[in-house]
């Protein structure tokens, strides 16, 4: 009987799941009782053979969204795709599915394993799909230019100029952008 195993990345352990290993330097351990049972309950709530869940519910139950509006809104949006094809918030989905989220720059690509119709903590939701996304592009390291601390008060002129030459924006083209003229 094969295990299924997590490397972590940091520490190179491995961690097996499950009763028997294959190998000598697979550890057997068990998985996490409070994630066994919250997992037991949400297969219990959730649909029976043959029953469906719709698409905006499951990505909502799973925590690839918010919340169920917002998913309702990724797939009137056209940002849901189920095996390839753009999907309306009803849509039936199955185990063995492959759903693609697309949110904030990137894409969350996963196949289901379990359907869900109630939200689940994190730990639990991990467990209901299998994650084949890239990794999530890189977040700018620099700081966005003219952030004012809260409470400075209103920026001096001096202040002002500084700001506009960090946004690249022309000394005057303020005024011009507010209706007025560089004569005077």
């Amino acid at each position: 009987m094969a295990v299924e195993r997590t490397d972590d990345i940091e520490t190179g352990e491995t961690e097996g799941v499950g009763t028997t290993a294959d190998g000598p330097d697979a550890k057997v351990t068990a998985p996490d009782p409070k994630v066994a049972a919250a997992v037991a309950a949400a297969e219990a709530a959730g649909p029976q053979n043959g029953e469906t869940v719709r698409i905006d519910s499951w990505i909502w139950s799973v925590r690839l969204v918010k919340t169920r509006s917002a998913g309702a809104t990724a797939c009137r949006g056209g940002h849901v795709h189920v095996n390839g094809d753009r999907v309306k918030p009803a849509h039936s989905l199955r185990v063995g599915d492959e759903v693609r989220v697309r949110q904030e720059g990137w894409e969350r690509v996963v196949i289901v394993k379990l359907l869900i119709r109630k939200r689940v903590g994190a730990p639990v939701a991990a467990q209901c799909y299998v994650d084949n996304s890239p990794p999530p592009p890189p977040r700018a390291a620099v700081a966005p230019a003219g952030i004012r601390d809260r409470g400075a008060g209103r920026p001096t002129k001096r202040d002002r100029r500084e700001l506009e030459r960090l946004r690249g924006l022309k000394e005057g083209s303020r005024r011009n952008s507010l209706g007025g003229s560089d004569a005077g």
